[in-house]
């Protein structure tokens, strides 16, 4: 075990990393106004996590404290059973994990605050990590979820490494406290260890498994008590005056009283305070402890959030950022979902606002295109359930209906020419062609493949040599969720089959050195839904033979999403 000796402190991490790339760190306009107070009530937040630390079981309980459901619904329910409002399509169901991105929009009272959350739930299964990162452009800070029987695990750490290069500020919570899990010591210490972050504790439990009474809140000298009995039922609260108060006595068993006072008492020399400069700068994250299946811990989170979370923030575009409370509105497109009502073969864009209040009916620019569009069923999601949006502010997540106009990366303003930058899209990493099983019907088949190229599900490609399309994945289990909702959203039954590439390259340089190597190359040539030209690769070899024969060429494993 790593004692809580090894703890270090990781403050001189520079908060900058990757920027260039993801673009967070802005040059901060000194002498802000504060924010109007719409838009400083929102917290605009995704949760992440390894598959099965229970994210989306968080995420019902969310929405039963926010007030948005009555009964919170289980991953894997029985029959009829109620299922979890975030998973919405037909696998999700079936499965009992998340494969799409879903966004829900509730108020929070905190205190004297009314607060607007803005919850987008990720797909935590890593085969659907494209869908995850781009989702991550789209909120101002992440909340990590965490097993505390099995700590940091492998998609845990690729996620984090997002918000780092975003400098996303996170808020860790770690679950499943009802159950045996590790020593609060050694869970702290590998989040350390191995994130590199700074970690201060909100909260800290009182026994661990069967023992697991509840916890003390570090934040507001309280005590939380656990009740087993009713799972939907808020923890009851007893204040307290310090550890040295007798009602301690009264509710915490000896034992457990003993070892809570001397973790407490070394946690507190140790572990660094809470400081909200150090979080938003995304070098240090406060922890809280709980069982989000017992809804224990799960109010104590959200008022963190609505405490310390930050406010909408500034946003990245060319030729200049956007501020949250500029009037003119602005937002950009982060996610498209094909098919969500499939009886109105609809397609809904996922908007982030990064500016300006938003109202029904507004005329918007839709700068690639440079077309305006008449905005006049936005929605608000709760998941798939949805409302007219009368209106929004900067930070909210609203859907526009559309028939194909809204791509991803797509920016929309009141007309000046902004892009929003860093929406990244990445190479496949498996590739493999497709058929119709009835020939007659390619034309339906290439109609699908492309409304799922332009919702970010999948990379399809059209060789320059031969008939068909190419299809590729982050991993395995997409091509079971397309044959799945080609099958189930257009009645077409398909066959994925081996391809002889194994990966693809974006291709960049010069026209002329352009062309002049898909001349050479055509065999290797095929063009992405957006039409820009990709090489197929069969080996690393073949990337090693452009790079040294065309030295004027530039491959790329990424390419942003910007038109």
């Amino acid at each position: 075990m790593l004692g809580p000796l090894s703890i270090r402190s990781n403050a001189q991490i520079a908060p900058g990393r990757g920027a260039a790339y993801m673009g967070r760190m802005l040059d901060t306009p000194q002498n802000r106004p504060a924010l109007p107070a719409e838009i400083a009530r929102r917290r605009t937040f995704a949760i992440i996590s390894h598959p099965d630390a229970g994210k989306t079981t968080l995420t019902e309980k969310f929405l039963l404290f926010g007030g948005a459901i009555q009964m919170a619904g289980q991953v894997r329910a029985k029959g009829e059973a109620r299922r979890t409002r975030s998973d919405f399509m037909a696998m999700e169901k079936d499965r009992g994990i998340s494969v799409s991105a879903s966004a829900m929009s509730f108020d929070f009272h905190s205190g004297d605050t009314n607060y607007r959350f803005n919850l987008v739930d990720t797909p935590g299964h890593s085969d659907f990590s494209e869908d995850t990162y781009r989702t991550l452009t789209a909120v101002d800070a992440a909340v990590m979820v965490i097993d505390g029987a099995k700590g940091v695990e492998s998609q845990t750490q690729k996620l984090f490494e997002v918000c780092r290069m975003r400098d996303l500020p996170i808020l860790t919570f770690c679950n499943k406290m009802d159950r045996e899990s590790r020593d609060t010591f050694e869970i702290i210490d590998e989040i350390q260890e191995n994130l590199a972050i700074d970690v201060t504790p909100a909260s800290w439990p009182i026994g661990v498994g069967r023992d697991f009474v509840g916890c003390y809140d570090m934040l507001r000298d309280r005590l939380e008590l656990m009740d087993r009995a009713d799972r939907n039922r808020v923890a009851d609260s007893i204040k307290i005056e310090g550890l040295d108060d007798p009602k301690l006595e009264q509710h915490v068993p000896a034992a457990l009283l003993e070892k809570l006072r001397e973790d407490l008492e070394m946690a507190r020399e140790l572990l660094p305070p809470l400081d909200l400069k150090a979080m938003h700068e995304g070098t240090l994250t406060p922890i809280w402890f709980g069982s989000a299946i017992n809804s224990f811990g799960v109010r104590e989170l959200m008022e963190g959030i609505a405490k310390y979370g930050p406010e909408p923030q500034i946003q990245a575009a060319t030729p200049r950022q956007i501020l949250p409370e500029e009037t003119k509105v602005s937002g950009f497109v982060f996610k498209v979902q094909a098919n969500m009502d499939p009886k109105h073969r609809d397609r809904v864009a996922f908007v982030r606002l990064a500016s300006g209040h938003f109202e029904r009916g507004m005329k918007m620019t839709h700068v690639r295109t440079k077309k305006p569009m008449t905005i006049s069923n936005p929605v608000m999601f709760l998941a798939s359930d949805r409302e007219l949006a009368e209106e929004a502010w900067a930070g909210d997540i609203i859907g526009i209906p559309n028939h194909g106009q809204l791509r991803i990366g797509d920016t929309l303003t009141q007309g000046e020419a902004l892009r929003v930058s860093g929406i990244p899209s990445f190479a496949p990493e498996l590739l493999q062609s497709v058929r119709a099983g009835d020939p007659l019907k390619a034309k339906h088949l290439e109609k699908a493949l492309m409304q799922f190229a332009e919702e970010g599900a999948a990379k399809v490609f059209k060789p320059s040599i031969g008939s068909g399309f190419v299809v590729g994945v982050v991993g395995q289990l997409q091509f079971e969720v397309l044959a799945s909702r080609i099958e189930l959203e257009y009645g077409l039954p398909v066959r994925f089959e081996p391809s002889q590439f194994t990966s693809a390259r974006w291709v960049n340089g010069t026209k002329q050195a352009v062309d002049k190597f898909t001349e050479a190359n055509k065999q290797h040539i095929a063009h992405d839904h957006d039409g820009d030209i990709v090489y197929l690769t069969r080996l690393q070899w073949d990337i090693d033979r452009v790079e040294r024969d065309y030295p004027d060429v530039k491959l790329t494993a990424t390419k942003e999403m910007m038109v």
